[in-house]
């Protein structure tokens, strides 16, 4: 077809050539530029975090950044519930290190762009829940828990006297991540954001104290 095309079209001349090429320009020109209207979008979006507000013009590669961070804590326990007597807390601790090793690479590598010349920038966003919510929290428990693992290394962590206040903390610590990865799901543009954050209710445990039926499978779901 292409072919074709370009046969008729060189069977032509004058004054129809030059419509015709013109036409195909402007098609071309017009595609162009809607191509670099949708990869340049600028959105601008606003938070408040720590009380102080954040002023965010999107674009391209910080949208993917911001997308980037989002599905990282989106996937971790700084965000999914680790519910009494399950889990594992050095597992924990490991899942929010990697985070925070995440989150600070690009600011260290050289790989994170430049501030923006007006508004701030998704960066920042990930500076501060280093310096203000993982650094500390791991400070605090990373020390504690080792000492736990060294002086009994027979134990479980279940037996660990801090046990209830490291879950108690990392609830609230979890708390106060929620915002900032709201925000980091608004400036990717993903559409509600904080339902990827919400607890599943598909599936619920098997209480070991309630009998089952002789041959009665187990159902896991929930009424939900």
């Amino acid at each position: 077809m292409i072919g074709i095309a370009a046969y008729s079209i060189s069977q032509t001349g004058g004054q129809r050539l030059s419509i015709i090429v013109g036409c195909l320009a402007g098609v071309a020109a017009a595609f162009g530029l809607e191509l670099y209207r949708r990869s340049v979008q600028l959105t601008e979006v606003r938070l408040v975090l720590l009380g102080n507000e954040m002023s965010f013009i999107t674009k391209t590669d910080m949208r993917q950044a911001a997308q980037r961070m989002f599905f990282q804590a989106a996937t971790r326990v700084a965000t999914r519930p680790l519910e009494e007597g399950s889990g594992n807390l050095r597992e924990a601790l490991t899942s929010l290190k990697t985070l925070f090793d995440l989150y600070r690479d690009p600011l260290e590598d050289h790989t994170a762009p430049p501030p923006p010349s007006k508004g701030d920038s998704v960066y920042e966003l990930a500076l501060d829940v280093i310096n203000f919510e993982l650094a500390p929290f791991l400070a605090r428990w990373h020390t504690s828990l080792t000492e736990f693992e060294n002086s009994h290394p027979d134990k479980d962590e279940s037996e660990w006297l801090q046990n209830t206040a490291f879950r108690a903390e990392l609830r609230q610590l979890q708390d106060r991540l929620r915002p900032y990865v709201i925000g980091l799901g608004e400036i990717a543009g993903i559409r509600d954001p904080e339902r990827h954050l919400r607890p599943s209710t598909r599936y619920t445990p098997l209480r070991p104290d309630v009998p089952q039926q002789d041959g009665a499978r187990p159902d896991r779901r929930s009424d939900a």
